[in-house]
């Protein structure tokens, strides 16, 4: 078995990948739903008047909207059949979550094993359902408040376009769940990386038309571009930085034959998170900055507007709230996906046990108090990676599609997506591998 091991870490290169059957289907199933998803973003929703909508977009593209319209691809400024984009299910996933923490019923059914996490995830597709109505039917009144934004007004354009944004929204959720299953994973992050993605080029060739008209100096881009790839750097090396506890096994006996203890690492990232904190983080942000700025907000309340002005991107409030929401869903998801003591009863069960600490409750202490100081580490470069930029952003007028939330994104989810095509080469690599050594063993036995 450990020359098999050896043999495939050797042979682990591109080669590999043409015969990877499974492997190209996969990656060509994945390319296809990002296609459809992007033909989506084009397709407009019935009733609108396109030219009438554009002025209205172009009034508020520069505030909270425009950063949710990078999330969406491009799909709200052509007010398209994906214009809620997945947004929604994010945000259903992160009230969930939230309840499973808190509410005894939900939490025993996480630990029910697969039956539990399919009734939760049930619970969040309904509640999915919920917020995209919510806010697809604010949406719809917020059009119609625009002056000839929609052709024919009334409850027909209501109905009509809480049954079109809903659709859009509850397909791509399907969608994000087959590209996991079928595709090659992280079918959610895939879907927002696309929309960012698609959106770079056009952001770029603006960035440099604003440096062509003298808008912004030479030199401002070229520091624009020197940080992105500074941060681009950061990014990678965070993401694949690990703190490794060492495990230490005992000598066992077998029969008559003793066996020499072994010893391994216990891998904690430190960034367990991932670039989850940010997602949820900039949601939770766009969720009411949305329906406002498709809304007539002229009828508001003085507090309400003032409030409204002060979460605009850019603004101290917007970077206060942000900063804040990222550093607790940084804590927040690194105990869902992490629990300290399912860890240590695993290794107390194995015999394996960290050097110097009892096995039990006080090796799950310890775990849980390295942890935390990683993920305070890992909390403070993610606030740093997403607010730098917007910073800059602020300041300078550079596009949203060069801020950190977008690169973060980008830079994330390609490493995962490299490491789930190199998983799924390794695994097949390594079957290719059993079965030879067990025909030449039938050969040998021969």
């Amino acid at each position: 078995m450990a020359s098999a091991a050896e043999q495939l870490a050797s042979n682990l290169n591109f080669s590999a990948f043409s015969k990877a059957d499974d492997l190209k289907k996969r990656i060509w199933f994945t390319l296809g739903a990002l296609l459809v998803y992007r033909l989506g973003t084009y397709i407009p929703i019935p009733g609108i008047n396109p030219e009438a909508f554009a002025q209205a977009f172009e009034r508020q593209s520069q505030g909270v909207l425009g950063l949710f319209n990078m999330f969406v691809g491009g799909a709200a400024e052509r007010m398209a059949l994906f214009a809620l984009g997945i947004m929604p299910y994010i945000s259903a996933s992160i009230i969930m979550q939230l309840m499973t923490s808190v509410v005894p019923s939900l939490e025993q059914l996480k630990k029910d094993g697969e039956q539990g996490r399919k009734v939760i995830n049930q619970y969040t597709r309904y509640g999915t359902v919920l917020l995209a109505t919510l806010q697809a039917y604010g949406i719809a009144v917020g059009l119609e408040a625009g002056a000839g934004v929609v052709t024919d007004p009334g409850t027909f354009f209501k109905l009509s376009t809480v049954i079109t944004l809903v659709g859009g929204t509850m397909f791509l959720m399907w969608l994000g769940e087959q590209v996991t299953a079928r595709g090659i994973g992280n079918g959610i992050s895939l879907i927002i990386f696309a929309g960012i993605v698609a959106a770079l080029p056009s952001a770029i060739a603006g960035t440099l038309e604003l440096g062509r008209t003298g808008s912004l100096s030479t030199f401002l881009i070229i520091g624009v571009i020197v940080l992105a790839i500074a941060l681009i750097a950061l990014i990678v090396f965070v993401e694949r930085a690990q703190r490794k506890l060492l495990i230490q096994y005992p000598k066992r006996q077998v029969g008559t034959k003793m066996f020499q203890g072994d010893s391994s690492h216990l891998p904690l990232k430190l960034n367990t998170a991932g670039v989850i904190p940010a997602i949820f983080g900039s949601s939770l942000l766009l969720l009411p900055a949305t329906l406002a700025g498709f809304s007539d907000t002229s009828n508001l309340p003085d507090w309400a507007t003032a409030i409204l002005a002060s979460l605009g991107h850019g603004q101290p409030a917007y970077m206060i709230f942000y900063a804040v929401l990222i550093a607790f869903f940084a804590f927040f998801y690194t105990a869902i996906v992490f629990n300290p003591k399912d860890t240590a009863d695993n290794l107390k069960r194995h015999g394996g046990y960290i050097p110097g600490i009892r096995p039990g409750e006080r090796t799950a202490e310890y775990i849980d108090h390295v942890l935390t100081r990683i993920t305070v580490v890992g909390a403070i470069y993610l606030v740093f990676v997403c607010l730098l930029p917007e910073f800059l952003i602020a300041r300078t007028g550079v596009p949203f599609y060069l801020g950190g939330t977008s690169l973060l994104i980008v830079v994330s989810v390609t490493l995962d997506t490299v490491a789930q095509v190199q998983g799924h080469l390794f695994a097949q690599q390594y079957e290719g591998l059993i079965k030879k050594s067990k025909l030449r063993g039938g050969k040998k036995r021969r």
